[in-house]
């Protein structure tokens, strides 16, 4: 059963179906949106447009389930699909190393060249210790998504799930639809 939901557009914002106001569009509205709504994570700072995108979908949509007490718990799981990886961080990281006259590798850059590194912020911000996973398909599949994310709740353990499509093909093209499950 689905319980809340988040949207995240270069230029929209709705929670819950209702917009969420904001000045910024493009990366500057994720900087907006941490800063009016979150605020006390400043690893945020650090992160890809992908991590940054996942992260500030989940806090949303974890502010309307209130009760942030940041307690350890293994019934919840964080499950994200895209269709291009981390491909923007990626690119981003052969940047720093393609000419051998200025090669300046990036552990901050090459840290984010995995997707499930979104996955994993967000679990250990809530301190989540249940199953998380970032499946790449081919385009967005609302039944593909819905199926994988119902096979998790097979897992006893798994009461609730952070789930949905988190795309960034750069800075100003992104698209977030995560939604809160519970079984």
């Amino acid at each position: 059963m689905m319980k809340h939901s988040v949207i995240i557009t270069p230029e929209h914002v709705l929670v819950d179906g209702n917009p969420l106001m904001h000045n910024e569009k493009g990366s500057a509205l994720l900087t907006e949106l941490y800063r009016n709504h979150i605020g006390d994570y400043p690893k945020f700072f650090k992160m890809d447009t992908l991590s940054k995108l996942g992260f500030i979908a989940s806090e949303l949509l974890l502010n309307i389930e209130g009760d942030r007490d940041f307690e350890p718990r293994e019934d919840r799981a964080v499950i994200f699909f895209n269709r291009s990886a981390s491909l923007q961080a990626d690119t981003h990281y052969q940047s720093t190393i393609q000419d051998p006259e200025h090669f300046f590798p990036s552990p901050a850059a090459f840290v984010y060249t995995l997707p499930n590194i979104v996955t994993g912020e967000i679990a250990i911000r809530n301190k989540y210790f249940g199953e998380t996973s970032f499946m790449v398909i081919d385009d967005y599949d609302e039944q593909i998504i819905m199926k994988n994310l119902k096979n998790a709740f097979q897992d006893p353990i798994t009461k609730s799930i952070i789930g949905g499509w988190v795309e960034c093909s750069d800075e100003e093209h992104f698209e977030a639809k995560i939604f809160l499950m519970e079984k």
